[in-house]
């Protein structure tokens, strides 16, 4: 692999399938982007990444965080919880493996993805919803951790983690 050749972390995407900004297919298979160090976290459960040179928003599939920086809705109490814990789940320089479920693309044209910490395999968007910083969102036809995100909610919940225990539940407004 073309990653294994490159002397820095790389960001590697992996799709059964990709899509431009216009939902056309192409025939790649996998992706390779810059190091991490150019990774903002927007909130949450959505990163701006560098792919080949191109700034790509990513929101993270089947799970919903407490609102920052949304433009209609006022920030949301443990959101910038939610929001520091991506950046220290995605540290710099830390490879991921972004894989999309059924449709690549949100209304809003942000890449649909399921993150994966190469260093440890560490799902990220479970990870996000078993220590209660994010709540588990099935929105059909994505899917495929949908059981699995469901039960790492209900182990957060029973544990009053994160939001469940600070806020009562996700979008509560911030005190």
């Amino acid at each position: 692999m073309l990653a294994d050749q490159l002397d820095r972390p790389v960001l590697v995407v992996a799709f059964r399938g990709l899509f431009d900004a216009a939902g056309s297919a192409t025939s790649a298979v996998e992706w390779l982007a810059e190091r991490l160090d150019g990774v903002e976290v927007g909130d949450g459960d959505t990163l701006i990444v560098d792919l080949a040179g191109r700034h790509e928003t990513v929101r993270l599939l089947g799970i919903d965080t407490p609102e920052t920086v949304h433009p209609d809705r006022p920030p949301e109490c443990f959101g910038a919880e939610a929001s520091e814990r991506l950046r220290l789940l995605l540290a710099p320089g830390a490879g991921v493996r972004i894989q999309r479920d059924v449709e690549p693309r949100d209304r809003y044209g942000r890449l649909l993805a399921y993150v994966e910490r190469l260093a440890d395999g560490l799902s990220v968007n479970r990870s996000l919803v078993e220590s209660g910083h994010a709540a588990a969102l099935h929105i059909d036809p994505n899917d495929a951790l949908r059981h699995e995100l469901a039960a790492a909610e209900s182990r957060a919940r029973s544990d009053d983690r994160g939001l469940w225990g600070a806020c009562g539940g996700p979008h509560a407004p911030l005190a």
